[in-house]
């Protein structure tokens, strides 16, 4: 029973390797966006993430929806919608307040976060590359405490741990998916 439960926990990022690194790569974008333009008003880099938040909404309802009926992808459906609402969220023209639209960065990172460490401990067994799932969930929920600790500093201190933050998870989701894709092609991560 175990040895079933491990061959089908395989097959939930099975093809689905290309949905991680691009989520990667966005995040890392997103990252430089957020430091190359320290001096942009917090509207401007509220709609930032939401084109980030977007983005990785998109992304992970794509792998849900490519992967649809294996076990996790549920949870990667969870997070590609609270993905799409924080992002419609954050591009709304009027934004309540400041401190609703760090909030909604913030749920946004701590759901996000929460829900790649619950999918790591359930395939930890199953899936090659397991920590870098549960690390980029760390880091998305480190960037959560960030956003909840700094929100009383200032936009330039907010704008660097945003970008440190995106850059970090999305260097572990490129290796997750590059873990993912050496494993589909038969070969060990980082091997020829």
């Amino acid at each position: 029973m175990m040895g079933n439960s491990a061959n089908r926990s395989r097959v939930v990022f099975a093809g689905r390797a290309w949905v991680v690194i691009l989520r990667g790569l966005v995040a890392i974008a997103f990252a430089v966006a957020a430091l190359t333009y320290p001096a942009m008003t917090q509207t401007k880099l509220v709609h930032l993430f939401g084109l980030y938040a977007l983005a990785h909404g998109v992304l992970s309802l794509a792998g849900a929806i490519g992967g649809r009926g294996q076990p996790g992808c549920v949870l990667l459906g969870i997070e590609g919608a609270v993905g799409l609402w924080a992002g419609f969220f954050a591009l709304k023209t009027s934004l309540p307040s400041p401190m609703v639209s760090i909030a909604v960065i913030w749920g946004w990172a701590a759901v996000t976060g929460i829900l790649q460490i619950v999918e790591a401990i359930r395939l930890r067994k199953g899936i090659s590359g397991d920590i870098w799932l549960a690390l980029t969930g760390a880091a998305i929920l480190g960037f959560a405490w960030m956003i909840w600790l700094q929100r009383f500093v200032g936009l330039i201190g907010l704008a660097v741990a945003i970008a440190a933050f995106a850059m970090l998870w999305g260097i572990f989701e490129i290796l997750l998916g590059n873990e993912l894709r050496s494993r589909r092609h038969g070969h060990p991560a980082g091997g020829v």
